[in-house]
């Protein structure tokens, strides 16, 4: 039986979630991504709880199609922010770093629909439990924070896991990966490197050229040893990192070289202490394009690529 894919569940053109990338997932950009026919989302991890209701208000200001909010849990606010989503009656959630469980009936009560980010079968089994509508599984080559499983290894087998629909998200940048996703069973994948490089992308253009520049071999994880890896874009920071954790530097020594970093690379296109996060595609990433056309694009690609193999 045919899956229902992620785009006809949502009500979007295409089955496309973009990553709530913290201090650059702002409603302004949820909303163009969603104008172009993916599902923006807020990404609350570098706000306060009244950032993320004005954020909300703008995003809604500037769509009149769906959009979300991704709860970093994390977050100190987190709580709050919580109950701001079903306040300003946000139709879409998707979690990360940790169980978003105690908000979960509350979220169900209010129409919401729920999709936790999972780098693990045993957790997508504690969620589909819960109740949520889908997961995201995030593999180990996405940017940001990760896990330890790859894309290929990771969807499969929370695929088989489980009954609910699941979007898979990490190394996907054209219809080629694309094309993969829905081979191992997903029903729709969650973007972020190949946005970084939109034009309407809110990151200093320092920032993006990185990205750009990048080759396939110029991501690095920070913080695996101390168990809080992070993949970013090799830079001055990230080897003086990597150095001293090697060193066996404690998390407070270590903490200094991260405090702000990604406000840095974002805002101000610090490239050398910045944090510039980007998953292991921003070697395939050759050029800055429209939303609309790195969607249109990454479609028609796999539809020629589905077409090409029988």
């Amino acid at each position: 039986m045919k899956k229902i894919r992620l785009n006809e569940m949502l009500g979007i053109k295409y089955p496309f979630i973009q990553g709530g990338m913290a201090n650059i997932a702002t409603g302004e950009f949820a909303a163009a991504v969603s104008n172009a026919g993916g599902l923006g989302l807020i990404g609350a991890g570098g706000m306060r709880k009244e950032e993320l209701r004005e954020n909300i208000k703008i995003c809604r200001s500037k769509t009149d199609k769906p959009f979300g909010v991704n709860l970093m849990l994390m977050n100190p606010e987190a709580a709050d922010m919580a109950k701001i989503i079903i306040e300003e009656d946000v139709k879409i959630v998707t979690t990360g770093a940790g169980n978003p469980a105690k908000y979960i009936e509350a979220w169900k009560e209010n129409g919401i629909k729920i999709f936790p980010v999972v780098s693990g079968s045993t957790f997508a089994k504690k969620m589909e439990q819960y109740g949520v509508d889908g997961v995201i599984a995030e593999g180990t080559e996405s940017g940001g924070h990760v896990g330890e499983m790859t894309t290929m290894s990771l969807v499969p087998q929370i695929v088989d896991a489980v009954s609910i629909p699941v979007i898979a998200a990490g190394g996907i940048a054209d219809g080629r990966q694309l094309a993969a996703a829905f081979a191992l069973g997903a029903v729709g994948v969650q973007l972020g490197t190949c946005l970084l490089v939109s034009e309407e992308c809110p990151i200093h253009e320092a920032y993006k050229a990185s990205v750009i520049k990048a080759k396939d071999n110029d991501t690095i994880v920070t913080g695996r040893i101390a168990g809080t890896p992070v993949r970013i874009i090799k830079n001055q920071m990230a080897r003086e990192y990597v150095k001293q954790e090697k060193a066996g530097a404690d998390k407070m020594e270590l903490e200094k070289f991260t405090l702000g970093s990604l406000r840095r690379a974002v805002f101000d296109g610090d490239i050398k202490t910045g944090s510039l996060m980007a998953g292991q595609v921003a070697g395939q990433l050759k050029e800055i394009k429209s939303l609309e056309k790195i969607f249109e694009d990454m479609y028609s690609e796999y539809k020629k690529v589905v077409e090409g193999l029988y």
